[in-house]
This record gives structure tokens, sequence and C-alpha cells, in this order.
């Protein structure tokens, strides 16, 4: 499928996807992008999507960004989902280290340039990873963040050139967590201590009470987004 089929099937699925399950989105794009991948990062949206797609197609590709500045909470997260599917999931990781990084940049460079710190350990091997699919899923919602109102359930990929689908793009959080307590699925604990959106351990901390589900993330400057999705 070229990019202009790609686009006109894009506006054909843009308007049904928007009454269809998650279930028959992922379904839908699996079959028809069978060079398909998700990104997951461990949260309660992605734990969900693991669930589903390991229910549908258990041989579907999923990738997880090891910055390797996650919460030992994640990886166990990670390990514990592993086990419980019997799965794998794929590593993908900076082509440098921490200890290279400190010595490019400096020590804590997520405090001194928060935006460099995330395109040598998120952004830069997303784009890699993602060079070798043609679409891929994400567990965007609509009401996470102002910056993500307007994602559609389907949409062409600008920034890395693929298809991209959020098949939870209108799912509320209590629809996350319902979803999580009907399945009994695996889910990091550290949302249970106030931590409703979670990244690295140095750039997250818990959101009190009155506060935006993501103003825990890069608290204390304008940064919204990590650069993976905006």
């Amino acid at each position: 499928m070229n990019l202009l089929e790609k686009e006109d099937w894009i506006n054909d699925k843009a308007v049904s996807f928007e009454l269809a399950s998650a279930e028959e989105i992922i379904s839908n794009a699996i079959e028809t992008f069978p060079n398909l991948t998700f990104a997951c990062s461990f949260g309660a949206e992605d734990v969900v999507l693991v669930d589903i797609i390991q229910k549908i197609s258990p041989s579907t590709d999923i990738f997880y960004l090891d910055t390797n500045f996650h919460f030992q909470e994640t990886y166990d997260t990670r390990d514990r989902l592993k086990e419980h599917y019997g799965m794998e999931f794929v590593q993908v990781s900076p082509v440098i280290t921490p200890e290279e990084q400190a010595a490019q940049y400096g020590e804590s460079l997520w405090s001194i340039d928060a935006n460099q710190c995330c395109s040598i350990r998120k952004v830069e091997p997303l784009t890699r990873i993602l060079s070798q699919y043609d679409a891929w899923i994400t567990g965007i919602r609509r009401d996470q963040a102002p910056t993500r109102a307007n994602s559609k359930k389907v949409e062409y990929d600008n920034k890395f050139g693929l298809v991209k689908f959020n098949p939870l793009a209108d799912w509320t959080s209590e629809d996350v967590w319902q979803y999580i307590r009907t399945h009994e699925v695996i889910y990091n604990p550290l949302h249970d201590r106030n931590y409703p959106s979670i990244g690295c351990h140095y750039c997250t901390r818990e959101v009190l009470p009155g506060e935006d589900a993501r103003a825990g993330r890069w608290s204390g400057n304008e940064k919204t987004e990590c650069g993976l999705h905006k």
C-alpha cells in the first residue's frame, strides 16, 4: 500500500472507527497492516492494550523504549506481564549508555535540557524501531492532555512516516480501570501511589490532589510531551 492508498484508507476508516471498539480497531489494523507494532510503556492504557493484543494476535510485536531510567516498578511490571502471557517484549535502547551521556552532555542532562535527554533516550530509539514497520499502535487518550485532545483513532503519522492507531482515544480513565478490574490485568503498582502517568524516575513525581493527571511529568518546566507523539 503506497502513501496515497494509505491516506485514502485512513480517510475511509476515520469515521467508522469512531464507533468501533478497541478490539475491532486492533483486529482491523493487524489484518490490514501485518507489519505492525505496539509501543508499550507499561502504563495503565498500555497494559490494557497488551491484554487485547495477546487475545487477538499474540505474535504481534510489542516493544518498549528502555531509557535505562525507568522505575524499578516499571521493570517489574514488564517481567510480570512476560511471565503471565508467556511472551517477550522487544527491548529498544538508546545508542549511548547513561555513562556515555553523562560524559558527553554532563551529569543530570534531564534537569539541564529535558528535551535533549528525551531526544537521546526516547525519540531516536523510537525513530529507529518504527522505520521497520508500516503501522503502530499507541495508548493515547484524548483526555490525557490538551496536546492529545484531537487525536483520531487512526491517522497518518507524518513525524515517523507510518499509520498510527489510537484504539483507546475516546476512553476515559475510568474506562481503562474498569477494563483492568474486569479482566484482572497486571498493572504498574505506582498507579496506586498517585502516579497516573509514569515516565523516567528522574522526571516523574506523584500527582497531588486537584492536579492534572500529567502534572507529575517534567514538573516545574513547560515540557508536556517527550516528543514521541507531538
